[in-house]
C-alpha cells in the first residue's frame, strides 16, 4: 500500500472515530437535557376584589380572574397549583388531575377561600401551575414524552380572563321616562317667552315602583337650564301633558381581557 493511501486510510478512520464520539455526545446530552427536566410551570397574575376609592394601586371598581385550563393530550396530566399572594403568604399546593383533552378552571373564588378570605378588598398575586415530568409515565412506567422541545413540552393550554367593572352594579338596562309638559307662566322672566305653551318634551333615568313628583323632576331640569333657585321655582307654573316610560341604553363601564400564558421548563 501506497504513503498516499496510507494517509487516506487513517485520514478516513479519524474522522469516522471524532463523527461516533460526536454523536455519542450529543446523545449524552440530550439524555442529559431530559433527565434535567423536573416540571413544567405556568404563571398567571390575578386580581380580585373591589377598590373603593382612589387609594389604588388600580383605577376604583370591582376586578375578576378566571384561569382556565386545558389538557391538550390525549393522555391523563397530574396538575399542582398554588396561590401566592403580594407580599403575603403561598397556600399548600393543590392537586388536580385533568384526564385527556379536558378543561378546569380557577376563580377568584377558590383563590379567596383557599386563604379563607372572606373581605372584598381587592388580593392580587399569582397563580402557579406546575406539571411535574415524574408523573409522565404510563402503565409500563415508560416515560411518554418522547419530544423535549419547547413546543412539546407545552402540555397545557392555560388562559387567563380579567375583567373590571367601575360599577356597583352588573351590567343592566336602565328605565327611562319621557315627559310632555307645557310651561304656561313664568313671573321671574328668565325663561324665553317663546317656549311658552308649546309642547316640550325632556326624557330622564326613571326607578320602578317609587313614588315620584313629576312636575318637581320637570322644574328641577329648568333651574339647571336657566339658572333658577327654589324661589324662582315657585314663580313658575307647568303644566304635564304625559308621561310614558320604556327602556334605555345598556348601562355598562366594564374591561375585559384575554392572556395566553406560556410554559417555562425547569430543571
Amino acid at each position: 500500500m501506497s504513503l498516499n493511501k496510507l494517509y487516506l486510510f487513517f485520514g478516513i478512520l479519524s474522522l469516522f472515530i471524532i463523527l461516533q464520539t460526536t454523536d455519542y455526545a450529543f446523545a449524552q446530552n440530550a439524555t442529559n437535557t431530559r433527565s434535567d427536566i423536573q416540571d413544567i410551570t405556568y404563571t398567571a397574575k390575578f386580581v380580585c376584589g373591589s377598590i373603593p376609592d382612589d387609594t389604588g394601586p388600580l383605577r376604583p371598581g370591582h376586578y375578576d380572574t378566571a384561569i382556565s385550563v386545558l389538557n391538550k393530550k390525549n393522555y391523563e396530566i397530574n396538575v399542582l397549583w398554588n396561590a401566592v399572594i403580594n407580599d403575603g403568604p403561598a397556600s399548600n399546593a393543590v392537586l388536580k388531575t385533568l384526564n385527556a383533552e379536558k378543561s378546569t378552571g380557577i376563580t377568584c373564588r377558590d383563590i379567596k377561600d383557599i386563604f379563607g378570605i372572606t373581605a372584598k378588598e381587592v388580593v392580587e398575586g399569582f397563580i402557579i401551575i406546575r406539571v411535574p415530568v415524574d408523573s409522565l409515565r404510563g402503565f409500563d412506567n415508560e416515560q411518554i414524552i418522547s419530544d423535549y422541545s419547547q413546543d412539546a413540552l407545552n402540555l397545557l393550554d392555560v388562559q387567563v380572563f380579567y375583567t373590571a367593572n367601575a360599577l356597583s352594579t352588573l351590567p343592566h338596562e336602565v328605565a327611562q321616562e319621557k315627559i310632555s309638559f307645557y310651561i304656561i307662566q313664568d313671573f321671574t322672566n328668565k325663561i324665553p317667552k317663546e317656549s311658552f305653551r308649546k309642547p316640550l318634551d325632556v326624557t330622564l333615568p326613571s326607578t320602578l315602583n317609587e313614588l315620584s313628583d313629576t312636575e318637581q323632576k320637570v322644574k328641577f331640569v329648568l333651574a339647571k337650564k336657566y339658572d333658577l333657585d327654589n324661589k324662582d321655582l315657585e314663580k313658575i307654573i307647568i303644566r304635564i301633558k304625559s308621561v310614558s316610560v320604556g327602556v334605555g341604553a345598556l348601562l355598562d363601564d366594564h374591561a375585559i381581557s384575554l392572556h395566553v400564558v406560556k410554559p417555562q421548563i425547569n430543571s
